[in-house]
This record gives C-alpha cells, structure tokens and sequence, in this order.
C-alpha cells in the first residue's frame, strides 16, 4: 500500500494515480476542503481521507507531499514506522525504469510537459507526470515525460535521458539566495542529463549553461537559435511559421496557438521530436489536437463574457497570461484577479507583479490562504501589494466578493493564482 500525505498536491495526485495505473493499492489524506485535483483520484477509486495520524500503518510506504514539514503530526507517525520518500525522491527512483524527459523550467512547465506528452504518445507508448493533476503510466511504457521542479533542488533526484529547459528567472527566492545561486541549480540538474538537452536560446541565463558529454540544442525566436521559426505569423486565432533548424528548413507549422509563449514551449517539444527523429507530419498533428492542462488558461463562455482560469503565480506568467488575452479578445474589457501563493515571492517581485498587473483594465486581489504562504516568516498580506497598485481592490473570497466583481458586466475575467481561485469564479456567474 502507497500512502501519500497530501494527496491532493498537484503533483501528488499525478504521482497517486500512476502508481494506481500499475496496479498498486493507493490511498491518502489531505483537507476536507475541494481541490480540483481530487476529483480525477476518486474517479480512479483512490481513497482520500483526512489527516490522522492513526491512519499510518506500519506496513505501508508513505510519500510525503512537499506542503508538509518534520514536526506534522502524520509525518512524524510515517517516519516513525514506516519507509517513507518525499514526493520527488520518489519519483526520481521511478524514473529509472524509463526513457525519462524531464522539462524544467520557471515557467511554462505544465504546458511544455503537456504538449510533450502529447507527442510522444503518438510515436511509442509514453507515462506522464503533469502538475495539474494528471498522471499515467504503466509497465511497458518506454517514454516518462516529467514536469521537474526546481523548488528546494529537488529536480536533483533526477537523472532524465532528455530535458527541455524552458527558462530560467529567479523564483523561491525563500530558499535561493540570488540569481548566481538559482541558475547553478540548474546547471547541476543539467548536468545529470544523459542525452540531449534542448534550451530557451533567447533566456539570457540558459545561454550561460554548460552542455558536456550530450548534446546541446537551443531553441527560441531569435535566428541565432538553432531550431527557431522563420516568417512567424501570429493572429487572435492560431500561428504559422517555417521551422528552422540550422539554417534549412524543415517544415512549415499551423497551429492553434495564441500567445507567444505558447510557441516558444511548442518549439522546445517540436525540437526535440526531430532530434528523436519522430515525423513532423504526425508532430503537427499532434499538437495540432493538443488540448492544454487543467488550470492552465482554460477559456469558458458565460451568456456575454469570458472566464479565464490560469495557474499564473509569478509576475512573467501574469504578464504573459494577461498579454494573450489582450491579443485574444482585443475590444473586451479585461478585469484581473489574482490571488498570490507565498508572502516572500511577492515581496521580492512586488514591482513586477504591479507592472505586469497594470495591463489589466481592472485589478481585484485576494489574500493568502495556503498552509505554505508565511513558512519562511514574512510578514506581510495581500494590502501590501494592493497600496502600491492604484484602483486596485481587495476583494472578499465569498459570495459578496463575487457580487463586487459580477458588477463589471459583460467582460473577459481573468482568475490568475497557482491556489484555489476558481470557487469565486463559480459564484460570480450567479450574478452577471
């Protein structure tokens, strides 16, 4: 029996429900409260309960969700009695049974793992990992693509045959100490790489890694990249470009994406099927039926307005999201609401997120909530951010919240947080 702490964790319930697929007992426990997450686990029959520590059995094997520190109460019973992995030491012993691609990253991550697995699957029977949720595997999978995550180091667990870096910004900066710290983390997880390692060309700080005994391919809008696309057309309903790789041309791309940073991803994935020596046809294809992860962007239409749900939580995916939707819906208002995850992130970044915020027409914000936002004892809540952005609004997370914001009429409300935002999201329909 598999026992997970926390089993409502993104990543945590990928990981359950793999583990579920080849055939094990799994079972777990976390808060009472609905997260998006849970309802894939009960599909799958998976038992959620909530904390106790008396639901820790000697023989089981325990997997600890990153939320949850040494002094919890069902943690301590784990490490009491049972053998026991965090979540990603765990999951770097799995992957050794596998042709693993880890994408790191960040940012666009999620979406990066998705597309990647999208097109593997077409080619040879592919397991995933995705931090929305979702997970599959099974014993004769010969591909595991794997959203790796440098949060604490902990993608160090991690030996992949291929990586996509997407970027490297300066992120947790509760644990690294600065830029030059962040991006050494990267360079040992790029390091432990065994074959090829396909990164972001136009990052400034993925230019700077050193690729030894693999091989190194760069990717991005510059012509300078190795693989970048030539005459790129971008439009409010999809894009075109030829790609590039080192100077001939491979193939001429439409796709149904819309907003850059969705193409920069896509070039990461299409990069790396041609180095495997995958069809671009079918990779075309692939992408093409490409369906985006939970949380991530999800467009709903309600009577004469739009409702966009994303898992932005840092000032460039804020900024990006809010970009695309400018680009997407061009003459509708747009009204941001954002609800930050950790206190130190937006105390380092409090500029930024006011900059990247600004590009919204309106600007409502929510508190902290989660049990990890004041871990590392920064003291700060959410009219620390709201007093540095002019008009913007401290909104409840109730009801009366929702009837503030249905207040705006017909407009495109875009709900950014990597926590649960969407419940306000569901009672302010009740209003328009």
């Amino acid at each position: 029996m598999y026992y997970f702490i926390g089993i409502k964790g993104t990543g945590m319930a990928s990981l359950a429900i793999m583990l579920n697929d080849l055939g094990h007992e799994v079972k777990g426990s976390d808060l009472d409260k609905h997260f998006f997450t849970e309802d894939l686990l009960r599909e799958k029959g998976i038992e959620i309960l909530n904390f106790n520590p008396e639901n820790i059995k000697e023989e089981y094997t325990v997997i600890i969700g990153n939320a949850f520190l040494e002094d919890f109460p069902e943690v301590m019973a784990a490490r009491a009695k049972c053998t026991c992995y965090r979540y990603h030491e765990f999951l770097g012993v799995l992957m050794r049974d596998y042709k693993a691609v880890s994408i790191a990253g960040s940012h666009g991550k999620t979406t990066t793992t998705t597309m990647c697995k999208s097109v593997f699957e077409k080619f040879a029977k592919t397991g995933y990992l995705i931090g929305d949720g979702q997970g599959h595997l099974e014993k004769d999978s010969e591909y595991l693509c794997v959203e790796s995550d440098e949060f604490r180091n902990h993608f160090h667990e991690y030996y992949p045959e291929d990586a996509i870096i997407t970027n490297i910004e300066i992120d947790h900066v509760d644990f690294f100490k600065d830029e030059d710290d962040y991006f050494a983390s990267y360079q040992k997880f790029v390091d432990q790489v065994k074959e090829n390692v396909l990164y972001f060309g136009d990052d400034k700080w993925c230019k700077k890694l050193s690729i030894t005994n693999k091989n190194g391919y760069s990717f991005g809008i510059e012509e300078t990249n190795d693989f970048y696309p030539r005459d790129l057309k971008e439009s409010a309903k999809g894009v075109e470009y030829d790609l590039i790789y080192k100077g001939q041309f491979l193939k001429h791309f439409v796709l149904p994406f819309v907003g850059r940073h969705l193409v920069i991803d896509s070039l990461g994935v299409i990069a790396l099927a041609y180095i495997k020596g995958f069809d671009l046809e079918m990779v075309e294809e692939a992408l093409s039926d490409y369906h985006g992860p939970k949380r991530r962007y999800v467009i709903e239409e309600y009577r004469n307005s739009i409702f966009v749900d994303d898992y932005a939580h840092h000032p460039t995916e804020v900024k990006v999201t809010l970009e695309a939707t400018k680009l997407r819906y061009p003459d509708k208002k747009i009204i941001a609401i954002f609800k930050p995850h950790r206190a130190s992130r937006v105390l380092h970044f409090a500029n930024e997120f006011k900059e990247a915020l600004l590009k919204a027409d309106k600007i409502y914000l929510l508190d902290f909530t989660s049990i990890d936002d004041k871990q590392d004892g920064t003291d700060i809540d959410i009219n620390y951010l709201s007093n540095m952005i002019d008009g913007s609004i401290v909104l409840s997370e109730d009801e009366e919240g929702a009837k503030m914001l249905a207040e705006n009429g017909d407009a495109v409300y875009v709900f950014m947080s990597s926590k649960d935002i969407y419940n306000i999201a569901g009672w302010t329909k009740k209003y328009l």
